[in-house]
């Protein structure tokens, strides 16, 4: 190879070289650019310089590793900022429950002392009131948070179809590229990458290169979103247990939508959302509705034991609502099921809801969902079932293989009414006490400090204990959404190292390749001279 053709390489390369800093430079700011970097190569002959690659820094390793950290921020934040909100509801000290409660039984104080006393009852009645319409003021703001939580999945399902979507078109567009032409390229890669790092921040999904080329996505349970060319889409739909609730469905290869498990989906927004939902929204809503039940059944046991001014037996003072019961959309016995509180077992009645799962001969397993804890049960000869402070009646035997949700306080305090309107009606002694009898009146007082709530809390206990796990947990959660940024930031900073532009790095370059591209033009320069000289020699 001449020295003139030695030169023109270099000044092509020189170029190619340049191109590559001036793309760094002007994609400095464009989220998911990886920097690119202009491999060169002695060419074959007789010296000379090549272009071998034009490469993408690009770590797939760390780009796992801070698409993993995203996702679990994002998780932890949605969680924070959700929960944040009930513990601020629930601190309150103003528009917390606890003083209402304790307006109540101040209320129950005056009615001992004046049992016949207009202004007493009034006092009862209108305190009953307020109380009653801050619980369901409480579990109204608690509703509106699950039907929230409903419509952000759904947002988020949309945009997660069309992150899927689009991964799999640029699968396709990338083999074509690469089947026309044989290059890299790097633009459609870079769009590809940051397309996967934002669905990480949407939910926790799992990333795979077949034949070194096409992205395989999936859930952590290995259902495939992005396979090649072909994207599956996620759907909100109804939960097969509770028609309140929406869940995520699957459709897959097969086509049809079945509902995935909760814990299927995890990390990310979506991920976060269905945790908190699962794990705290639920709990308070049950505990709340603990504490509704436990108090209405033991105010209208005593209205029960005694006599009204008008001399007829006391009748509840508080609705007290039933549970709620599921059957399963699978199921296919057909058997239907009512649930009342059972007030004789009213002390085990807890802040949870349950799973029966039905076996032979009316055999049922019987799962409490807060804690995992299984029991074993068997239908009465009436076909009903008592358990956890709740019995339940059913139309016909359950087949084996039918399951049924049962909620026996999670929606409680949205129904908690008081029932009484007459100042009459209202019960403060016992039958034949007479009017200036206040012995049930006393008995409701001490209903205060007794252990009626899951029969080991007083209502101030219980409502303390409330407030408190929220706090603890919301704490916990803050703490460790910090920490978990904390290495996400790190882990960003590692990865923009190895693939973020410096304009710093690139300047030099730029000054290094412009140097380099004058010299080659020197050369060539050089030996056009020469090249003259020697014909001049000749003449």
């Amino acid at each position: 190879m001449s020295i003139f053709n030695i030169g023109i390489s270099g000044l092509n390369v020189a170029q190619s070289a340049l191109t590559t800093t001036s793309k760094n430079i002007s994609n400095v700011y464009t989220p998911g650019y990886n920097r690119e970097v202009t491999l060169l190569g002695e060419a074959k002959g007789n010296g000379g310089v090549q272009v071998n690659e034009t490469q993408r820094q690009f770590d797939q390793f760390v780009s796992g590793q801070l698409n993993a950290a995203t996702s679990q921020s994002r998780a932890l934040a949605a969680y924070e900022g959700q929960l944040s909100q009930i513990d601020n509801l629930l601190a309150d000290g103003d528009a917390g429950l606890a003083p209402l409660m304790q307006n109540f039984f101040a209320a129950v104080q005056d009615l001992t002392g004046a049992p016949s006393d207009p202004a007493t009852r009034q006092g009862l009645l209108g305190a009953a009131d307020m109380l009653t319409s801050q619980f369901r003021s409480f579990d109204g703001y608690l509703s509106d948070m699950q039907q929230g939580v409903n419509g952000q999945l759904r947002d988020e399902v949309s945009q997660i179809n069309t992150l899927t979507g689009q991964v799999a078109d640029l699968n396709r567009e990338i083999a074509l590229v690469r089947g026309r032409t044989g290059e890299i390229p790097n633009g459609l890669l870079n769009q590809r990458d940051h397309l996967v790092a934002k669905l990480s921040e949407h939910m926790d999904v799992r990333l795979s290169v077949q034949d070194g080329r096409s992205y395989s996505v999936t859930l952590p349970d290995g259902q495939p979103l992005v396979n090649g060319q072909k994207a599956y889409a996620l759907e909100v739909v109804r939960s097969p247990n509770d028609p309140q609730r929406e869940v995520i469905g699957y459709g897959g290869p097969g086509g049809k939508t079945q509902p995935l498990p909760e814990t299927a989906i995890r990390g990310g927004t979506v991920g976060g959302l269905m945790a908190f939902r699962s794990e705290a929204l639920d709990r308070v809503q049950n505990q709340l509705g603990q504490l509704t039940v436990s108090l209405g059944v033991a105010v209208n046991r005593l209205q029960g034991e005694g006599e009204d001014l008008n001399g007829d037996p006391g009748e509840p003072l508080f609705s007290v609502p039933s549970p709620r019961v599921n059957a399963y959309t699978g199921n296919r016995s057909g058997a239907t099921a009512t649930a009342e509180i059972d007030v004789d077992n009213i002390d085990q009645l807890r802040a949870a809801d349950y799973t029966l799962r039905f076996g032979a001969n009316g055999a049922v397993e019987i799962i409490n969902k807060a804690n995992g804890q299984r029991s074993s049960g068997q239908l009465s000869d009436g076909n009903t079932l008592s358990f956890g402070g709740v019995t339940l009646g059913f139309s016909q035997v359950p087949g084996s293989g039918d399951r049924f949700e049962v909620r026996p306080v999670r929606h409680a305090a949205g129904e908690f009414n008081n029932l009484i309107s007459d100042l009459d009606r209202i019960v403060a002694g016992e039958p034949d006490g007479g009017s200036g009898d206040n012995r049930i009146a006393l008995q409701m007082q001490r209903l205060q400090d007794e252990p009626i709530v899951g029969g080991n809390a007083s209502l101030t206990q219980a409502y303390s204990g409330i407030v408190n796990e929220v706090g603890n947990r919301t704490s916990v959660v803050q703490a460790n959404l910090e920490a978990r940024q904390g290495i996400t930031d790190q882990l960003r900073a590692v990865q923009q190292s190895g693939s973020g532009v410096n304009l710093d790095e690139e300047a030099a370059n730029l000054l290094r390749f412009q140097q380099f591209y004058a010299a080659n033009a020197r050369v060539i320069d050089t030996a056009s001279t020469l090249f003259d000289t020697l014909l001049g020699l000749r003449n």
